[in-house]
Order: structure tokens, then C-alpha cells, then sequence
């Protein structure tokens, strides 16, 4: 018999992580999943997440972009390409101004940029420029603002813009990669379900799981309003109780028997197809608890019984029971 219910995923599983690379499992997804939720969370995270950036560049000595300064190396587009690659943490609301001079007989770095309170350069090592002469000075002002992804420099509509400044492309997103791969896996006796590995880099700004973390909020609150759910689990409405009369016997005996039908289904499905965590189905396991039938059968006191079966096990196997509409044996 075809099987209805859609099984849930595992939780997010942590395969490598560090302070702006990590690498996450999602196992026992529905046959297609991966794939869907993969490329929606890849797009998501590339695309939604908030970072800062700077915006905008006043450079003293320079009226437009393809000017070039006595006693720097390099000239004011390759300055902008490069501050363009310089990542700052924004923890203040609003675009943030700030001047600072650099003076010469040096290579620049982001570090030798002097920034106010609530902004900090998260690429100190970024190279700048090269000033060659000892007694010529860089003087930039810069504004660095918040936003989402990216968003080109036509796009910045300011009413009045100073003589000099140079608005730039903004890269806001603080996600430097993020890419998935699918893989087939077994869930009971089916070997088509999906295994979903994320794999994200970040500039710092942001911990790659947090990143993931914040799409996958994003894509339901966006599922969320579409239907005006509320955040629960989903279960199918209860039917209303039928009152019986003789007219409608032979109608109630069927819908009590598709009734039957539909809970014989349920209690056939596998444990192993359910989204326990490795300790409580391991658990279940050695106990010879195969399905959802199985399960009901005991009472709580008979589970903690069981080697390996602690009260968060209980509660994970009540919240399972709860989304089929069901209980332990009282």
C-alpha cells in the first residue's frame, strides 16, 4: 500500500565547523527534498542575510573614479576594488560616516584605517594602496551602512550628494560560499530518501551555522504568512462526532472503517523512518520497538525502563506520537 504520510527530516547534524566555515547534515528527507530545500536555503542565505558595507567614498584629492593621486601606487579605482573587499561589522543603526588620513612611506592596509565606535574591520590584512612618497597622505571619507545581498551603486538614491563622493556596489551579504549536495540514503526498506550537506563559508560577521539557522527562519516565516499559520506542528483537523440515527448507520459504518483503515496505516509506520534522535531510536531499537503500533503499546514506565532512555528520549517519543495523534499506553 502507497504510503501517505511524508516523513520528517532529522535534526541539523554538524560535520565541520569553525569561526566562518561549516559543513551541516540533514538526513531522512522525503525522496526530492534535498533538492528542494537545498537550493531554497542556498538561495536564501546568498541573498537575505544582513551584513554592512561600505557604501560610499570621498577621497581629497580626487573628483571621480578614474582619477589618479601624486605618490600613491596604485589609482583611486583600484583603491575602491579594494575597499570594496574590506568586511566590517556594523553594530550601530543607520550609515555611519567617518574621515581618516593615512600619511605615507608605506604599503596600506584595513588596519591602518582609523573607525569610529561601532564599527569594526573584520579583514585587517586587506591591502589598500601603496604610498610611495614619504610625504604624501591619503585622506578618505567613508560610509558604510546595513543592508541585504547585494545592491548596485545606481540603486543608492541620495537627494544631495557631495562633489567627489564615489558610491560604490554594495556587497552586503556576509556569506562569502554556500553550496549543497545530495546524496541517496536508506530509511528502513526504501534507499531513495535524501541526505542534504550545506556547506558555507562566512566573513566572520556571522557563525555559518547561525547563517543557516537564520534562512531556515526566514523560509518559514515566509510559508507562514502565505497560509496565516501559526507556529505549531501540523495535524490534520478532528472530524466532528456524528450523531447516530438509522438513516445514516450504513453512511457512519464506512467512514468508521476508512477510519480503522487510515489508524492501521499510521500504526504500521517504521521508527526508523521518524525523526528520532540516534540515542532514543537506538534505544527503541534494542528494545525490538519497530513501528508506531509497537510504540503505543508501552507505557511510559516500561520506556524508562530501557538502557538508554532518559526523560528527554520520553519527551521526544510523546512529540512524535502527538503529530499522529497519538499516546502511550496508560
Amino acid at each position: 500500500m502507497t504510503e501517505l504520510n511524508i516523513v520528517l527530516p532529522s535534526k541539523l547534524k554538524v560535520v565541520q565547523e569553525d569561526a566562518m566555515h561549516g559543513t551541516y547534515e540533514i538526513e531522512g528527507l522525503h525522496p526530492g527534498y534535498g533538492y528542494t530545500l537545498g537550493n531554497s536555503l542556498r538561495r536564501i542565505i546568498l541573498s537575505s542575510l544582513p551584513g554592512a558595507a561600505v557604501t560610499a567614498v570621498k577621497i581629497e584629492g580626487a573628483d571621480h573614479e578614474f582619477a589618479s593621486l601624486p605618490g600613491i601606487k596604485e589609482d583611486v579605482l583600484m583603491i575602491l576594488l579594494n575597499l570594496k573587499k574590506t568586511r566590517f561589522k556594523l553594530s550601530v543603526d543607520g550609515p555611519v560616516d567617518f574621515q581618516c588620513t593615512i600619511k605615507g612611506g608605506k604599503a596600506v592596509m584595513a588596519r591602518d584605517i582609523e573607525v569610529p565606535g561601532g564599527v569594526e574591520i573584520l579583514t585587517p590584512d586587506q591591502y589598500i594602496c601603496e604610498i610611495t612618497d614619504k610625504a604624501a597622505t591619503l585622506s578618505m571619507t567613508l560610509t558604510i551602512e546595513r543592508g541585504l545581498g547585494f545592491i548596485p551603486r545606481e540603486s543608492f538614491r541620495k537627494e544631495k550628494v557631495d562633489v567627489g563622493t564615489i558610491a560604490l556596489d554594495a556587497i552586503f551579504t556576509p556569506v562569502r560560499k554556500a553550496s549543497y549536495e545530495v546524496e541517496d540514503m536508506r530509511v528502513g526498506d526504501r534507499t531513495n530518501y535524501h541526505r542534504l550537506r550545506m556547506s558555507i563559508e562566512t566573513d566572520g560577521t556571522i557563525a555559518p551555522k547561525e547563517a543557516l539557522e537564520e534562512s531556515i527562519q526566514i523560509m518559514v516565516a515566509q510559508l507562514r504568512s502565505i497560509l496565516d499559520l501559526k507556529h505549531e506542528a501540523y495535524m490534520p483537523a478532528p472530524k466532528e462526532p456524528v450523531a447516530m440515527d438509522m438513516g445514516s448507520e450504513a453512511e457512519t459504518s464506512n467512514e468508521s472503517d476508512q477510519d480503522d483503515s487510515a489508524l492501521a496505516d499510521v500504526l504500521k509506520t517504521r521508527i526508523d523512518t521518524l525523526s528520532f534522535g540516534t540515542r532514543t531510536a537506538n534505544a527503541l531499537s534494542a528494545a525490538s520497538i519497530r513501528t508506531l503500533g509497537g510504540l503505543v503499546q508501552k507505557t511510559e514506565e516500561d520506556l524508562m525502563g530501557l538502557d538508554g532512555f532518559g526523560s528527554k528520549s520520553l519527551d521526544e517519543v510523546k512529540a512524535v506520537l502527538t503529530q499522529f495523534g497519538l499516546t502511550l499506553k496508560v
